[in-house]
């Protein structure tokens, strides 16, 4: 399963409860849409830090890091190819 999936899965899995419906596209603001909130996005950085092995500090939590399924697979592979 592709870096994309894996994310995209986790995200309908734990906060739509397994309908997909809701997440349009890989570019959809998961904040703007309701889909997380504050606290969801630390379950998001958990998630990332345990699955992926990634350290994430405080200055990488921004919409362009975690606001949708694209940004999130991009800062992923972003932070594996730095490790």
């Amino acid at each position: 399963m592709d870096l994309t999936s894996q994310i995209r899965d986790y995200i309908i899995e734990n906060f739509l409860f397994g309908d997909a419906s809701p997440l349009a596209d890989d570019q959809m603001s998961l904040l703007d849409n309701g889909i997380i909130d504050s606290t969801g996005v630390m379950e998001l950085v958990a998630f990332l830090e345990g699955d992926f092995g990634l350290s994430i500090s405080d200055e990488e939590l921004v919409p362009e890091n975690l606001d949708s399924v694209a940004n999130l697979a991009a800062f992923v592979e972003r932070k594996q190819a730095a490790a």
